[in-house]
């Protein structure tokens, strides 16, 4: 495989920066799990039901959530 890809959650951060949103938003008035919360933080995998439930907590769409980008590690 040519180059690498890696997704990012940037745009989550900044869609709830945008909503007045924070992780205690996400975790109590959308109950998204505490480990789904760790997993986005950390850059890590979530499902898409985390995303589908992300989308309509911030009443937003999939690419204010994630975004596809090249890893610049390689």
């Amino acid at each position: 495989m040519e180059g690498s890809w890696m997704i990012s959650y940037a745009p989550l951060w900044e869609t709830m920066k945008k909503r007045g949103a924070t992780t205690y938003t996400l975790e109590f008035k959308g109950g998204i799990s505490s480990s789904s919360i760790r997993r986005l933080k950390a850059g890590e995998s979530v499902s898409t039901n985390t995303l589908d439930a992300l989308c309509k907590i911030l009443d937003c769409t999939l690419d204010e959530i994630i975004t596809y980008l090249p890893d610049k590690q390689t």
